[in-house]
This record gives structure tokens, C-alpha cells and sequence, in this order.
């Protein structure tokens, strides 16, 4: 039961963050310029959001998005660290949390 929910709280929650940054308003590309990456690379990293959703969702290559999912949240959390912007870690908090209960789950 736990897996069945993690994974479909993952799912919209990767597709969400990634339609976010894709879109890529001024505020959002202006903390990727902040954080040291170029203003694009917020669309960069939305587009492998969502393909992320995708791969989470179909269970034939759930495992290959539940690792690329945990190295996206991975450098997101680097990125926030490095740059002490701690607030941004509640967040990622949640993805960690999901992103573990549906791979020991499955």
C-alpha cells in the first residue's frame, strides 16, 4: 500500500516541479543563475522532471526513474547546501522520503 501511494505522489510530484521549471519564469531562472548554473538550465531540468514522471509511473521502467529521480534530488540538495539556502531542503525532504519508501517497497 505504501509503495502503490509513494509512487503515485512521486509521479505528479516530479511531473509538477518539472512543468514549474520549464516554464521558467524570471524567479525561477534567476535562482538557477544565483545557484551557478546558466538561466536555461531551469528548462533543462524541468524537462528531465518530467520525463522522470513518466518513467516512475510505467512499471517497466520504475527502477530506472527511481535512480534517476534520487540523482535529481541529489544535486538539487548539493545545490541548495553549497549555496545555504536552507529553506529549499523541506521540499526535497519530501521527494527523499518518497523516493525511499517506494524503492525499498518495490
Amino acid at each position: 500500500m505504501l509503495h502503490t501511494v509513494s509512487i503515485w505522489l512521486l509521479v505528479p510530484a516530479f511531473f509538477g516541479a518539472g512543468l514549474f521549471n520549464v516554464i521558467g519564469t524570471p524567479a525561477t531562472q534567476n535562482s538557477f543563475v544565483r545557484w551557478g548554473y546558466p538561466a536555461w538550465w531551469c528548462r533543462v531540468t524541468g524537462g528531465l522532471e518530467m520525463v522522470n514522471a513518466a518513467l516512475i509511473a510505467l512499471p517497466g521502467t520504475r527502477g530506472v526513474g527511481l535512480v534517476l529521480g534520487a540523482a535529481i534530488i541529489a544535486a538539487a540538495v548539493l545545490t541548495v547546501l553549497r549555496n545555504r539556502e536552507f529553506v529549499h531542503l523541506v521540499p526535497l525532504g519530501f521527494f527523499v522520503a518518497l523516493l525511499a519508501l517506494a524503492a525499498t517497497a518495490s
